[in-house]
C-alpha cells in the first residue's frame, strides 16, 4: 500500500468507506452468527445431559455443525450456495430475494441485518475517526447486534460472546481507551449489581422472574467498556424503549401479555447511544 492510498484511509471520507464496506461483510458473518450459534448451543446442552444422565440417544446429529461448516445451501432444496451469490446485499438483490435453485423466498432480514451493520459502522467510524477508539468501537456495535437478535430469537445472550467480550473492555481500560482500569472494574461489577438486584427484589415481591441472568451480564460488560458513570443513563434508556415497545406491542395485540420481552436488545441500544453520545446525555439527564 502506497503512502497516498493509506493517507486516504485515515481520512474521514477514506476510514468511513472503509468501514462501511467491512460492515457489509462483518453484517454477512453476523447473519452466520445468529442463525447457528443457538443451534450449536442446544446441540452442546443436549450432548451434556445425556452424557450427564449416562444415556444413549441415536438421534443426537453427528454431523459437523460450526461456524465454518457445513457452507451455506438453501434450507428448502439443500443447493449450495456460490460465492457470487453470497455477496452482501447485492446478491439478494440481483436473485430478487430468492433461492438461485427453487426460487424459495429468502428471509429479508439477511440483506438488512448487512445494512444495519454497515451504517452503523459507518456511524462509528465517523464519530471516533481513524484510532483506536473507532477499531474498538466497531467491535463492540458488531458484537451489540449479534446479541440483539439472537437474544430477539431465542431469548438467549450466550455467554461465549458475552464473557469474552466483557474482558475484552477490561483489557482496553488498561490502555485507556474509553476508560481507565479502575472505572471498568466498578462499572462490570455495578452493571451486574444492579441488575441482578433488580430480578431480585421483583421476584421477591411478584414471584415472577422480570429478567434472565444473561441482561445482568450484558449490563456488566457494557459497564467495563464504558464505565460506571453510564449506566444509570443506559437503565433509563433501555427502560423507557423497552416500555414503550412492550405496551405499543400489546396495545396492537402483537403480543401477549404472557410472553416474556427479551430485554437485551433494548440495554444493546441503549448502551450502543452511550458508547456515542453517553456524555451529551449524562449532562442532559443528570447534568
Amino acid at each position: 500500500m502506497s503512502f497516498n492510498e493509506f493517507y486516504f484511509l485515515t481520512t474521514p471520507v477514506g476510514f468511513t468507506t472503509l468501514s462501511g464496506i467491512i460492515g457489509l461483510l462483518i453484517g454477512s458473518f453476523l447473519n452466520v452468527v445468529i442463525y447457528r450459534l443457538p443451534i450449536m448451543m442446544k446441540r452442546e446442552w443436549r450432548n451434556d445431559c445425556l452424557e450427564f444422565l449416562e444415556l444413549e440417544n441415536d438421534d443426537v446429529p453427528t454431523d459437523i455443525f460450526n461456524l465454518a461448516l457445513p457452507a451455506s445451501n438453501c434450507p428448502n432444496c439443500q443447493a449450495k450456495i456460490q460465492p457470487w451469490q453470497n455477496v452482501p446485499v447485492l446478491s439478494y438483490l440481483l436473485l430478487r430475494g430468492k433461492c438461485a435453485n427453487c426460487k424459495t423466498p429468502i428471509s429479508a432480514r439477511y440483506p438488512v441485518v448487512e445494512l444495519l451493520t454497515a451504517i452503523l459502522s459507518i456511524i462509528v467510524a465517523w464519530h471516533f475517526g481513524f484510532g483506536w477508539q473507532a477499531a474498538a468501537g466497531l467491535v463492540l456495535t458488531w458484537v451489540l447486534i449479534a446479541l440483539s437478535l439472537i437474544d430477539l430469537d431465542t431469548q438467549l445472550l450466550p455467554d461465549v460472546i458475552v464473557l469474552p467480550v466483557l474482558w475484552l473492555g477490561l483489557i482496553a481500560s488498561l490502555f485507556t481507551i474509553f476508560i481507565d482500569s479502575s472505572t471498568s472494574i466498578i462499572g462490570a461489577t455495578a452493571g451486574y449489581l444492579v441488575l441482578w438486584s433488580v430480578y431480585h427484589g421483583f421476584k421477591l415481591f411478584t414471584g415472577k422472574e422480570g429478567m434472565g441472568y444473561g441482561d445482568f451480564k450484558l449490563l456488566a460488560m457494557l459497564g467495563a467498556w464504558l464505565g460506571w458513570q453510564y449506566l444509570g443513563v443506559i437503565i433509563l434508556l433501555s427502560s423507557l424503549v423497552g416500555a414503550f415497545i412492550g405496551i405499543t406491542l400489546i396495545s396492537l395485540n402483537k403480543h401477549s401479555r404472557d410472553v416474556p420481552i427479551p430485554f437485551g436488545p433494548y440495554l444493546a441500544i441503549a448502551g450502543w447511544i452511550a458508547l456515542l453520545w453517553g456524555k451529551s446525555l449524562n449532562l442532559y439527564y443528570f447534568g
